[in-house]
């Protein structure tokens, strides 16, 4: 004879009812290049535990969304962006995250070209801030942050991830600059342009830069129909 019981929700909800008062949020971090520096884009924090420090931009998933409807929402209102690209990165769940109780987050990045979207709410204290300034931030942030600088910094030579910071057409300065700046490294021109020219990345655009206080050089654009299926 069998005996073999079934458990119901109702079962699991009265033996697993801690389980169920984990709270979920989303964390964005919104990359930038401006000035020859990659930023991020921050909030003050309005927590009292963290006052006058910095955050990324994040908010608790609701009950009614997935994560990357979350993730969505919270840029549109934080922001007022709405044509930007997210990407999930990871998921942090350390213990104390939070000073309210237990919260895991999932992080989603974008790199974004500063001029080409502007920040439509300007009462939410919402700034660009360089990468390489922050020292500390609210909560874990800063690892978070971190935890997407090094994925990017993985993938950022074998994949065409860098040109969303760019104009539509830059010049190779323009485009070495960015890649200095996201590695931390000084970059040897002759063997950067040769590793681009053989990647089959760029298209000449037969044209010179302008207004610009050094010699003018040519103007490129991202070869997306190498990447098209």
């Amino acid at each position: 004879m069998n005996t073999a019981s079934h458990k119901t929700i109702k079962n699991i909800l009265l033996e697993s009812k801690e389980y169920f008062k984990i709270a979920i949020s989303v964390d964005c971090v919104i990359l930038g290049f401006e000035n020859g520096e990659l930023k991020v884009l921050l909030i003050k924090s309005d927590l009292e535990e963290f006052k006058d420090e910095w955050s990324l931009l994040g908010d608790l998933v609701r009950p009614d969304e997935d994560l990357n409807t979350a993730s969505y929402r919270i840029l549109k209102s934080r922001t007022g962006l709405e044509d930007v690209f997210l990407e999930q990165v990871y998921t942090f769940g350390d213990l104390n995250r939070h000073p309210a109780g237990r919260v895991i987050t999932t992080a989603y990045y974008s790199l974004i070209n500063i001029n080409d979207h502007q920040l439509k709410l300007a009462h939410n204290q919402i700034h660009w801030h360089p990468v390489n300034e922050l020292k500390s931030m609210a909560f874990d942030h800063k690892l978070i942050l971190d935890t997407c600088m090094k994925q990017l910094r993985e993938r950022v030579m074998e994949h065409p991830i860098v040109f969303n910071l760019l104009p539509e057409k830059f010049s190779l300065r323009e485009l070495q600059s960015i890649y200095e700046a996201i590695l931390g490294i000084k970059l040897d021109r002759r063997n950067f342009r040769k590793k681009f020219f053989l990647m089959d990345w760029l298209v000449d655009v037969d044209e010179l830069e302008e207004d610009v206080p050094h010699r003018p050089g040519k103007l490129y654009r991202f070869n997306k129909e190498k990447f098209q299926n």
